[in-house]
């Protein structure tokens, strides 16, 4: 693997744009599909821009700062030692895949990515489960750097410290290499947009673009028929199914009775009491107008809704 560029001291909006120049690791997932957070729609709009908007939250935050306490907590578990990789690493092969890795373990040719983990996301590291997303990613470093294998330590906030490893998979990575490949060049060198998936990122990314419509605006759809009439037997299958739901939700509340719980050989069910308090906002506005205004918060959103021609 190639040292592109070192990381000491590098201005972070600098560091965004060397990150554009290519495929990342936490690109990979999006890419083929697996990543709930992050869709090929959005990396794509990522990689053709020039901006390097700063995107950031608590999560986030809290992820940087825990690095370095998880890498020493995996250090302790396993008796092994890594050491910060300051770099952007490149595959000289295959130059568009960049990487930045959390931490490399000395002695081995292996690196480590270091996670925290909400507990209500637990249970998909279960059974020595590891995220689909978080797989990729790792095969990604693989690819990049060429080592033989890869820990991820994982940190569960207030209940756990896991630790996984993942051996080299060469069919899995050539497959990979292809499909990052054909995204760089079919999709971002060309300038072509990837379909969107359906995924809640790729609303986000669509809804970000296109924040405010024109009025007075109408535009033709020629070809859209069959997919609109497609959306419209999707409605009438979901709102069946969501009838479905419903009525076995009420025979089972009827069996349930008063009771908080109920087991069966493979569910446990709870239809639990709580309490909530929520504001009054209509008293709220009719006895204290003034205050109210000062309160309110305008947010600017696009509905869309489709209907019959007239």
């Amino acid at each position: 693997m190639k040292r592109l560029v070192s990381t000491v001291g590098l201005d972070k909006r600098d560091w965004l744009r060397y990150r554009k120049q290519g495929i990342t690791g936490t690109d990979a997932g999006a890419i083929v599909g697996m990543n709930p957070y992050l869709s090929a729609f959005q990396v794509y709009q990522d990689k053709i821009t020039d901006s390097t908007e700063e995107i950031d939250n608590e999560a986030m935050r809290q992820g940087r700062d825990m690095e370095e306490y998880v890498a020493s907590r995996f250090e302790e578990a396993t008796g092994k030692k890594v050491r910060r990789a300051n770099a952007i690493y490149q595959n000289e092969k295959h130059p568009i895949m960049l990487a930045d890795f959390d931490r490399l373990v000395v002695g081995e040719n292996a690196g480590l990515e270091c996670k925290t983990v909400s507990p209500y996301l637990a249970d998909r590291w279960a059974n020595g489960g590891i995220p689909f997303h978080y797989q990729m990613q790792v095969q990604h470093y693989l690819a990049v750097s060429g080592y033989e294998k890869w820990y991820i330590c994982a940190l569960v906030y207030g209940k756990d410290l896991i630790i996984r490893e993942i051996n080299r998979d060469e069919e899995l990575i050539t497959n990979l290499i292809a499909i990052e490949e054909n995204f760089w060049y079919e999709n971002v060198v060309k300038r072509v947009m990837p379909d969107p998936d359906g995924s809640k990122a790729c609303s986000e990314a669509i809804s970000s673009m296109y924040k405010s419509a024109d009025k007075e605006k109408t535009v033709q759809l020629p070809g859209f028929n069959p997919l609109l009439y497609r959306r419209m037997e999707i409605d009438e299958l979901i709102k069946k199914l969501e009838t479905e739901k419903n009525a076995i939700e009420q025979k089972v509340k009827l069996e349930l009775g008063d009771a908080s719980y109920g087991v069966t050989e493979d569910f446990r069910v709870a239809w639990s009491s709580y309490s909530q308090n929520r504001l009054d906002s209509k008293r709220f506005k009719e006895e204290k107008p003034e205050l109210y205004e000062s309160y309110v918060k305008t947010s600017n959103m696009r509905r869309f809704t489709v209907s019959p021609a007239a």
